[in-house]
């Protein structure tokens, strides 16, 4: 599917990831707004005892950790997007 349908699938709570990425464990996954108690002295003098933050889209990594995801043109542009189990 194009990247416009992955799009939809991730905010319908879908996990998606890109063909060439099979084998490899990795996936996008769409986080909506919420927040989150503060842990750091700085977020804590910053925003309070919660921060709040915008939707955004995490990718599950291959060494298993979780990162914050932007797509490149290639991403955006390619047609071999599938909804992931």
């Amino acid at each position: 599917m194009d990247f416009g349908k992955a799009i939809e699938a991730l905010k319908q709570m879908k996990k998606v990831a890109r063909k060439g990425w099979n084998g490899k464990g990795m996936f996008v996954y769409y986080v909506p707004a919420n927040s989150y108690p503060t842990v750091t002295e700085v977020a804590k003098k910053e925003f309070g005892e919660v921060a709040h933050y915008n939707p955004y889209f995490a990718i599950k990594t291959v060494s298993g950790t979780i990162s914050t995801w932007v797509p490149s043109v290639g991403d955006c542009l390619a047609e071999d997007w599938e909804v992931v189990a």
